[in-house]
């Protein structure tokens, strides 16, 4: 079985090498068939893989298959070769299982499109692309398809190309992931000077005779591996490009947000966390990092009224939470995260699709209210996934969320302040979360009469994933139930192959730590409750008050609102530099000087020749005058020399 590794990525390429080559001559039908008939099949082999994984030996869990060397120069040895072990297993369910349900929805959601053809081509190339990421087995081949994604997320962001802020919005994730890529090849090239090799395996077994606990070379290959990371997975200073990426259907939002793109950065942090546990540094900068970009992308969330940028926002924040726990080296928690988060972060984003769907194309949340009687499938759904996301007990989000909090606190790596931001944080997820579901579905109808004639739930081939992926966000999180719920950590079990010891780590189950737990667990509930009865209270009791409440705070709520005025300091401070040293370059060195010498030298060989081919009469009388001075001039110099 483990022979079939390679046909999980294949798939996809050659459904999207047949439908790139021949979709003029096919029926969209066939484009679409062979568009989803390929991850499904992906996703078929990838259950089992992972069957036939888990009945190995917990050692003898990490299959390596070989297609062909690749690049065999000096001490480089590097293989075109798949590695599968629970953390890659894990990982291309999540993007085989999520990206099946994306590309179901996406035959409802896309089906009046002209470019729908097209579209599927890129999710294609788009899953291809990620599943080479995470099955790769050496750290060059992770980066093939690290920069596959970010070709596709241009591509798609960027679908809707005649759309000015599509354009841009492709072209601002591309340059803005290509500033992170170039720490992560800095980073990778520090590894190989050191240790020789960039396989995972060869390096995890060689790493603690190479690098030295702690030394500057280790800290700084994760410092420049970690800013790669922050591109991909929109940490600051790089996480501006993703809210801009909802400017792509609504599809490739639920695609990059949940189950792909967004996931590359967390998910090489974790497959290199044996060499990240050897820079506390770079752990803790890392920490630090995930915990302001959760934290501040929440307070962000508050105030926008674009349906899909809050969620955008959302995804930014539990990135954050992801980053946090690699940061206190709960590595393990931040898989868990990044599984639960992909079930119901696709769910808000595909449930917000079908909203707009059913809006027609109306995205501001101050233009709707009153759909959940129209539209209940999708509210329904939009609910769980709230629930979920928000962190409401025993819901999936609550499992993984609880479990960052509690590392975040416990963990030798971890601290109270971390702590402390997360829990403000899960208490602005859920608010802003409810702000969503209160101003979408409740109340009085915000939109006029010609919308709300056309307003109706989704097909079958949208609602149908909703449902799944609601199911899931429910479910989810009980392989991940922890020792102090009475849970067998079965989770964390399963990935124990992949992760490094950490220094100091204990085991989990004495009378006070269980005790801090529960507390800890009590006041995230307590948060979570006094979040949901705000955001309730305001948005659908008194949903006057906000605007008095939006007076009094103008200032905070125009922050907010302007998200900081983040892009614009990057425009003022970086790119409006840039161009205008661009224009500089060109103006001055290109044109004027560059172009002036180059054209000054043909101006003066042209009036030289202009000059000189009046000698040139045709006469030979002419000639011979000349010759006749010319030859009494060299006689007259040897005379009197």
């Amino acid at each position: 079985m483990f022979d079939l590794i390679f046909i999980v990525p294949l798939l996809p390429l050659i459904a999207f090498t047949i439908n790139g080559l021949f979709r003029n001559k096919l029926s969209k039908t066939v484009v679409q068939s062979l568009a989803v008939g390929s991850v499904g099949v992906s996703f078929v082999i990838s259950v089992l893989l992972f069957v036939e994984l888990i009945g190995l030996d917990p050692a003898a869990r990490s299959i390596t298959q070989v297609l062909f060397a690749w690049i065999p120069v000096g001490d480089l040895q590097l293989n075109i070769a798949y590695l599968l072990d629970p953390l890659s297993a894990v990982m291309i369910l999540i993007v085989t299982g999520v990206g099946l349900l994306i590309h179901i929805y996406s035959i409802g959601y896309m089906a009046h499109d002209p470019d729908v053809k097209r579209f599927f081509c890129y999710m294609n190339l788009f899953m291809f692309a990620m599943l080479t990421l995470v099955l790769g087995d050496n750290l060059i081949l992770l980066f093939i398809g690290w920069e596959g994604v970010g070709l596709c997320s241009y591509l798609l962001i960027g679908f809707w190309f005649e759309k000015k802020s599509a354009a841009d919005a492709g072209k601002k994730a591309f340059i803005v992931n290509r500033i992170g890529d170039f720490g992560f090849l800095i980073g990778a090239f520090i590894i190989f000077w050191a240790a020789g090799t960039l396989q995972f395996n060869e390096l995890r077994a060689v790493a603690p005779e190479m690098f030295v606990v702690g030394g500057s070379a280790i800290t700084l290959a994760t410092l420049f591996l970690f800013f790669g990371a922050t591109g991909k997975s929109a940490q600051i200073p790089l996480y501006i490009w993703l809210p801009d990426a909802m400017e792509g259907p609504t599809p490739v939002s639920a695609l990059i947000h949940a189950a792909t793109m967004v996931t590359a950065g967390v998910y090489m942090i974790v497959r290199l966390n044996f060499l990240f546990v050897m820079a506390p540094d770079t752990m803790m900068v890392i920490a630090i990092v995930g915990c302001a970009t959760a934290f501040i992308a929440a307070t962000i969330g508050l105030a926008q009224n674009d349906i899909k940028r809050v969620l955008a926002y959302s995804t930014v924040s539990q990135l954050g939470y992801m980053m946090m726990a690699c940061g206190v080296a709960a590595f393990t928690a931040g898989i868990f995260h990044l599984m639960t988060h992909a079930f119901f972060k696709a769910l808000l984003f595909l449930g917000s699709g079908a909203v707009i769907h059913s809006m027609s194309n109306e995205q501001d949340m101050r233009k709707m209210g009153g759909l959940r009687k129209h539209i209940p499938i999708t509210y329904k759904t939009m609910l769980v996934g709230t629930l979920a996301i928000a962190g409401f007990p025993l819901m999936s989000g609550f499992f993984s969320k609880d479990e960052i909090l509690w590392k975040a606190f416990s963990s030798g790596q971890g601290h109270w302040a971390l702590w402390l931001m997360g829990i403000l944080t899960a208490g602005l997820t859920t608010f802003y979360m409810f702000r969503l579901v209160y101003l979408t579905f409740f109340g009085e109808r915000r939109y006029d009469d010609h919308v709300a004639k056309h307003v109706h739930e989704s097909p079958k081939s949208m609602t149908t994933p909703l449902i799944v992926l609601a199911a899931l966000s429910v479910i989810g999180g009980l392989i991940g139930i922890p020792h102090a719920l009475g849970g067998g950590a079965h989770f964390k079990k399963f990935l124990a192959p992949v992760m490094a010891a950490i220094p100091g780590e204990t085991a989990h189950g004495g009378h006070h730590d269980m005790t801090m737990e529960y507390i800890l667990m009590a006041i995230a509930i307590s948060i979570f409750a006094a979040a949901w009865f705000l955001a309730r209270y305001l948005y659908r009791m008194n949903i006057d008050k906000v605007t008095s409440l939006k007076a009094s705070m103008a200032g905070i709520h125009k922050m907010l609102l302007n998200k900081y005025w983040v892009d614009e300091f990057y425009g003022a401070a970086i790119v409006r530099p840039i161009v205008n040293g661009s224009i500089f370059l060109w103006k001055i060195i290109d044109v004027l000087i560059i172009d002036g010498i180059a054209n000054g030298l043909g101006y003066i060989a042209r009036d030289m020749s202009q000059t000189f081919r009046r000698v040139q009469t045709g006469f030979v009388r002419g000639y011979m005058v000349a010759f006749l001075f010319g030859v009494v001039l060299i006689i007259g110099y040897l005379v009197v020399r």
